[in-house]
């Protein structure tokens, strides 16, 4: 087939985009503007337009597009002019999916490393929402393997549409409700459809939803104040890893720090270990070498080391800082900088007391402004929400060597060049704190 998607700059549908190429199909696609996602597809062979235009639809037998894609954009308009199908990605999900095995990862939290962790484990094909360091990609085709890692998106309600064989569900706490109307019973509902679709399940019992469920589902429940246990943190060349064990399985080791790791891992090995002996899970675990953006050392030096985290959601950062301070101890470090980039206002409001708890720890904490990924501006009063910390309020942000300079009104105002440094956040921090604009 010859497929067009719109809005292929996205991880989700590059994602998609990928996985058809790799398929045979002929692919091409258009953004709004150029990044590092659209140069990636284009140096596969993909041909990307920028911007959307009616000239991009051509012959083509089929045209996904992003969630965001309005309908009145200019390609769609013209796919339908010509008789060309039109399916959302959460529609067409239902095509490309439907002949494989879906090991399928939901969750507010944790899906991107959850899935990674067991793509680390299986052999099957993978679309994931982020880079797997261990091949480079966020997406992983293998032409001989009838199963699929798949990380599974609540917030269009596309994890409906994947298919799954196993079911696995890291947590169920709300997120993206504007989607779902915020009506709880709706979004709860659509958590228990997906898990119900599924043979397989495996869900984290300590959820308060899905330990509501553990009377009506038939599932393998993972209970981790209990089934988790010794765990442990290690540096191996430096790097981080978790060290624990999983019920009566014996003792596992995974890249990273935390015990959300260690969830997400367990969950992992629990899915796999469906099909695979527990020896070859053990073994294969170890090729996990983290997600692009995750707890990602981006710079180490003897006296400073520089993280980028995408996390943007309190549950996320709060998690992800446990880790970062029992790194700093066991680098011996005794600074802790936070930088932090709000994600959405609506976001950062309507979790703000939240939020003003997760950087417990930092010894400075650097807000820069709010990346607003499209939404109104609205007024939030970071210096008096976040008071109780050693706070500076900032423009932005420029790396050079492993020193981080905050810039104020284009002047600078400091250089942080010691101790642990971590940016959080989805939009361009990623950008900033790496030095590549």
């Amino acid at each position: 087939m010859k497929i067009h998607f719109i809005g292929i700059g996205g991880i989700g549908i590059s994602g998609l985009a990928q996985y058809m190429r790799f398929k045979g199909h002929e692919v091409s696609g258009s953004d709004i503007s150029d990044t590092k996602i659209t140069k990636k597809l284009r140096s596969l062979g993909i041909d990307v337009t920028v911007p959307h235009s009616k000239d991009a639809i051509k012959d083509q037998d089929l045209v996904i597009h992003s969630a965001i894609i309005r309908p009145d954009n200019p390609e769609i308009l013209a796919a339908k002019e010509k008789g060309i199908e039109v399916l959302a990605r959460r529609e067409a999900l239902k095509q490309i999916l439907s002949d494989k095995k879906v090991y399928s990862v939901a969750g507010a939290h944790g899906k991107s490393t959850t899935t990674a962790i067991l793509t680390s484990i299986m052999c099957g094909s993978a679309i994931i929402g982020a880079e797997a360091k261990s091949f480079g990609s966020n997406v992983r085709y293998n032409k001989d393997s009838d199963v699929m890692l798949f990380e599974a998106d609540e917030s269009d309600g596309s994890f409906l549409n994947s298919n799954p064989h196993c079911a696995i569900v890291i947590n169920a706490e709300p997120e993206h409700m504007e989607y779902y109307d915020y009506n709880y019973d709706r979004f709860y509902d659509s958590y228990k459809t997906f898990i119900k679709s599924a043979p397989c399940r495996v869900l984290n019992a300590e959820d308060p939803f899905l330990s509501s469920l553990t009377q009506e589902i038939d599932a393998a429940w993972l209970y981790p104040s209990k089934d988790i246990t010794n765990i442990e943190y290690i540096l191996k060349d430096d790097e981080p890893h978790t060290r624990f064990t999983l019920k009566s399985l014996g003792s596992f080791e995974v890249w990273g720090f935390g015990k959300h790791i260690a969830l997400d891992a367990s969950l992992a090995i629990l899915a796999a270990h469906e099909s695979m002996d527990i020896e070859e899970i053990r073994e294969n675990l170890l090729r996990f070498k983290g997600i692009k953006k995750r707890f990602d050392i981006v710079g180490s030096e003897l006296n400073s080391v520089i993280i980028d985290d995408y996390g943007h959601h309190p549950t996320e950062i709060k998690a992800t800082f446990n880790s970062v301070k029992e790194y700093a101890e066991l680098k011996g470090f005794d600074k802790i900088t936070a930088i932090w980039q709000p994600h959405k206002y609506s976001r950062t409001i309507d979790n703000l007391e939240e939020f003003t708890k997760c950087f417990e720890g930092a010894d400075e904490l650097i807000i820069l402004p709010v990346w607003s990924a499209g939404e109104a501006t609205r007024d939030i009063d970071f210096a008096k929400e976040f008071s109780k910390y050693n706070l500076t309020m900032a423009d932005n942000i420029k790396r050079a060597n492993n020193n981080i300079t905050v810039i104020k009104d284009k002047a600078d105002l400091k250089t942080i060049d010691t101790g642990l440094i971590i940016g959080f956040g989805a939009g361009d921090i990623t950008y900033q704190i790496r030095g590549s604009i």
